[in-house]
């Protein structure tokens, strides 16, 4: 991976391939953990050392990835975690990829780095 700075990135959009789904494990937060648990029951999570991720599928891919034989798709819709929704962006507290002024972003009155991963744009 290699990021790169918010303000770099001309354009994004989600090409509906899945590889989002199919390489990486998705982090949960405790609330978010606790809604995908109530709703779809807690064997569709896994419980890390000390965070919780979505169980993944026979094939490796996250277990809520759906494929309509054309696109791949999301059957969280409603309970997407915060990490899908900011994929391919990585919003941190400092800027650890480099380019501080090209990756702040002020949230608020909180400065904010915001980057993108080169390969996925």
């Amino acid at each position: 991976m290699q990021f790169v700075p918010w303000q770099n990135i001309g354009e994004w959009r989600c090409k509906a391939c899945g590889y989002c789904c199919k390489f990486y494990s998705v982090v949960l937060g405790f609330p978010e953990w606790l809604r995908i648990a109530k709703t779809y029951g807690v064997e569709t999570t896994v419980a890390g050392l000390d965070r919780f991720f979505i169980k993944r599928a026979r094939d490796g891919s996250c277990a809520f990835l759906c494929n309509d034989t054309t696109n791949y798709h999301c059957s969280l819709q409603n309970a997407k975690p915060e990490a899908c929704k900011i994929w391919p962006f990585k919003i941190l507290s400092e800027p650890k990829y480099g380019e501080a002024n090209q990756a702040a972003y002020d949230y608020g009155g909180v400065q904010l780095y915001v980057y993108g991963d080169y390969y996925l744009l």
